[in-house]
């Protein structure tokens, strides 16, 4: 049984899954009709995962400059807080990433896939006692929509024609036909909350699993159990606790002494040290996240195309997965998209490393004098070792970096996104068209290479609306040829998602969504100890 299919069981287990929903996501999996027929009956046998205790995660990624509203959410404390009280309409299969049913249980899209309709749950509650309602649901996508929110979803949700009411079901138009529609409102920003969250963003009101009790911004967060929970295969502990955690020998002393029962963000290099623990098991989950360095094209001295070529061919790849990821990671090609998406563009050869491309772009563009990389420990594990490594193997090209050492507290807010050269980390989204649109898009906010180009955007939004897979997979070939060719992305290495738990947590799913299980390690363990 892999780890999904125990996700699944669990499920059954603890009375939130029917057979049929068992059996169709199980199928979905890959898993034989007869398996999954025999894990349903062991499942619905099986005792019921334990209920019951406090538990304690320790992460890194936290700031005083954190804000719990959905629209803004960007740490890795934010994103796994925001997953206890939030729910969205749609979810992904941890295994698969294919959409399944959250507070829309179902939906249904016109031929052309330019028209959605999605039936939303009946009889689920917010943390404040008011039921859901379809307006709730209309006005917090409309919210998302609006540049005045600032929503990280925004590039995302730039699609989107018309959000309205139509006889009880939400109906989604598009400006052009979009079969992955779905699975763009898994965007973890998406948090469906009470009149849309336009009066209180930040009242943390939901309909998940658990109840904010306090939180003071990149140092702790509470949450207690939600009674009227509307499912019954999650949120077995009582409480959570999630404490800011940035230094990474500090969450390795509370893990091995017990003061916490999880961390995030575990440095490869400190692997083989924490096996030795009695009580600690390593979590390591491939998927789609991705440690890079991004230049604003639109910024000098980073708007010679030259000078990014040659900071391309200086970087040593193979080098940052040994050194950085000690092996818990694959070679990255500048470009955002690695096999585990759908219509991968395959034949694309791979950049080396190579000082004297290096040094041939380099004296092309006319560049003299140093060049300015900001990075800091909260970047990604290891970024500084990174920014170092990549100093040496720039030299061999004639080429100076000076690497500055940035503080972890307000790097999201004071370096990333803002200074033209530094480190940072993307988790990855559910579909190629997502992860171009958030990141790529001109319009889009989050576009921190400042990649800016309408030719780009016209491909894109075509290949969104192109049902003919061959056709569609050659579009995003050529995209990402011009984002590796042209961006601001230098892309070393996609990352395994590596944590590590005591042995008394139980559950645990891996999930190729985002780290930390997708952002749900909370809402999917238990403790039994």
């Amino acid at each position: 049984m892999n780890d999904y299919t125990k996700y699944l069981a669990n499920g059954v287990t603890a009375g939130g899954l029917s057979r049929r929903e068992f059996m169709g996501r199980a199928l979905a999996a890959g898993v034989s009709l007869t398996v999954a027929s025999q894990l349903f009956t062991q499942s619905a046998e099986a005792a019921e995962p334990k209920r019951g205790g406090h538990l304690k995660l320790g992460l890194e990624g936290g700031s005083a400059t954190d804000s719990i509203d959905p629209a803004k959410a960007l740490s890795q404390f934010i994103f796994c807080a925001n997953r206890n009280w939030g729910d969205l309409l749609v979810e992904s299969e941890p295994l698969t990433g294919a959409a399944v049913p959250a507070l829309a249980e179902s939906w249904t899209p016109s031929p052309d896939a330019a028209v959605w309709t999605f039936k939303i749950r009946k009889g689920v509650t917010f943390h404040d006692g008011k039921e859901l309602t379809i307006d709730d649901v209309v006005k917090t996508l409309q919210r998302h929509t609006d540049e005045k929110s600032e929503s990280g979803a925004l590039g995302v949700m730039k699609s989107i024609k018309t959000i309205e009411e139509k006889g009880g079901d939400l109906v989604l138009t598009l400006t052009e036909g979009n079969a992955d529609l779905p699975l763009l409102l898994t965007d973890y920003h998406l948090i469906i909350q009470p009149g849309g969250g336009y009066d209180k963003p930040t009242a943390a009101i939901g309909t998940g699993p658990y109840k904010l009790t306090s939180f003071e911004p990149g140092v702790r967060a509470t949450f207690e159990k939600n009674p009227n929970d509307w499912r019954t295969d999650r949120g077995y502990v009582d409480s959570i606790e999630i404490i800011g955690m940035n230094d990474a020998t500090a969450r390795i002393a509370a893990l091995s002494s017990g003061q916490v029962h999880y961390i995030n963000r575990v440095d490869p290099k400190t692997v083989s040290l924490l096996k030795r623990a009695p009580n600690v098991e390593i979590l390591s989950t491939s998927g789609r996240g991705h440690y890079v360095f991004i230049m604003h094209c639109n910024t000098a001295p980073f708007d010679n195309v030259d000078l990014r070529l040659a900071l391309k061919y200086a970087m040593d790849r193979e080098m940052m997965v040994e050194k950085i990821l000690g092996g818990y990671g694959k070679v990255g090609n500048d470009f955002p998209i690695n096999s585990t998406y759908a219509l991968f563009p395959e034949g694309i050869e791979q950049r080396a490393y190579d000082p004297d491309k290096a040094a041939f772009h380099y004296k092309k563009s006319g560049h003299d004098g140093a060049v300015l990389l900001r990075t800091s420990d909260v970047a990604f594990p290891g970024a500084v070792d990174a920014a170092v490594f990549y100093q040496e193997s720039a030299k061999k090209a004639g080429i100076n970096i000076e690497v500055k050492r940035e503080p972890g507290d307000g790097y999201w807010s004071n370096v990333w996104n803002v200074q033209p050269f530094s480190t940072s980390y993307w988790g990855g989204r559910p579909t190629q068209d997502q992860m171009y649109s958030t990141a790529y898009l001109s319009t889009a906010d989050w576009n921190d290479t400042r990649f800016l180009r309408k030719d780009f955007d016209k491909i894109l939004l075509e290949a969104r609306s192109e049902l003919d897979e061959a056709k569609r997979k050659d579009m995003y070939r050529t995209m990402a040829m011009m984002v590796r060719d042209e961006g601001g992305l230098i892309l070393p290495m996609f990352n395994d998602f590596v944590n590590a738990c005591t042995k008394a947590v139980k559950g645990y799913v891996h999930d190729i969504g985002n780290d930390m299980s997708n952002g749900y390690v909370g809402t999917r363990v238990w403790l039994d100890a």
